[in-house]
């Protein structure tokens, strides 16, 4: 059984869980020859300045904002001139909204083709030998979406910067305006597609006392106090953990500890993580990795797929 646990206090950052969409990537490259030391999948700001010029580690940005439109609702904004303005030193751009997604969907966020999204990493430096650390300035959520796709296609070699660009700059830590500029390597395709969950799968879950579905979206949206994306509720019988529930003050992730007191169940069942657009889910996923769940899968259509057709149900039965 998974354990709930979300504060209210932070209902404020529903905005990370708005969709949009874009895509891209093509271009010829080498293998990388350099030789990889292991590392691990959540990295320290101290970790990352003592790496940062070793020849095999590449850092990317993956960050999306969230504005008020004219209308008072939100909408996603890509990172891009923000990082213009000032990055982490040599760390490229993953554009979540543009070379990262597929553009021609009608679901925001959209994941491209594993083919396209290698390519992409490769246009960005990450070959077969790469090291790649990736991180955001908000909440770790779009850079665990990237680390989740990175899985899918085979990379294992990949860690989140642990608090980002926030806890970066907090600590007086350089910044820099010059892009990333890495050779184009290659990125071999190894697909895991378990590591991904369609509709039909998550329908089928609903009945299967085997599969848990869980719900990333914050206890007010779950409920079906509001509603984002068209009908309120969650789907019945997901569980709810906030992704926001997995962070402390700082904006790192929770310890260890907490994390496992949090996270409970048979770690070799079938787990499948959703939000509104795949992106908060992605993080629950990394988490549930670290924490040794062996079967975890992203509902990457989410709640802007599910709730759109009446066929999908919803609940908002407190308990």
């Amino acid at each position: 059984m998974l354990i709930r646990n979300h504060p209210n206090r932070l209902f404020v950052l529903l905005a990370v869980f708005i969709l949009l969409a874009s895509c891209g990537g093509t271009d010829e490259s080498q293998p990388d020859s350099v030789a990889r030391a292991t590392m691990e999948t959540l990295v320290s700001t101290e970790w990352l300045a003592k790496h940062l010029n070793d020849s095999d580690l590449i850092a990317l940005d993956c960050t999306v904002y969230m504005e008020m439109d004219s209308s008072g609702g939100m909408r996603a904004v890509s990172g891009r001139a923000k990082y213009e303005d000032g990055h982490i030193p040599s760390a490229g751009f993953a554009d979540l909204m543009d070379d990262l997604c597929d553009v021609d969907s009608p679901l925001g966020f959209a994941m491209p083709t594993p083919e396209k999204f290698c390519e992409a990493m490769g246009k960005l430096g990450v070959g077969d030998g790469s090291r790649v650390v990736l991180y955001d300035a908000y909440n770790s959520v779009w850079a665990a979406r990237v680390w989740w796709m990175l899985r899918w296609v085979g990379f294992d070699q990949a860690a989140i910067l642990d608090g980002g660009l926030t806890a970066w700059t907090a600590e007086g830590r350089q910044l820099s305006t010059e892009p990333g500029d890495h050779q184009t390597k290659k990125l071999t395709l190894s697909l895991r597609p378990a590591l991904i969950a369609d509709r039909d799968e998550v329908f089928e879950a609903i009945s299967d006392d085997a599969v848990h579905l869980i719900d990333a979206m914050p206890e007010p949206h779950y409920w079906g106090k509001m509603a984002m994306y068209g009908r309120p509720g969650h789907i019945p019988g997901a569980e709810n953990i906030s992704a926001m529930a997995l962070l402390d003050e700082s904006g790192r992730y929770k310890s260890h500890e907490e994390l496992t007191a949090m996270l409970t169940g048979n770690s070799s069942d079938r787990y499948i993580t959703y939000c509104g657009a795949g992106v908060a889910a992605s993080s629950n996923a990394f988490i549930m990795t670290r924490l040794g769940f062996s079967d975890v899968a992203v509902y990457m259509g989410s709640l802007q797929e599910w709730a759109a057709d009446p066929a999908n149900p919803l609940v908002t039965d407190e308990p």
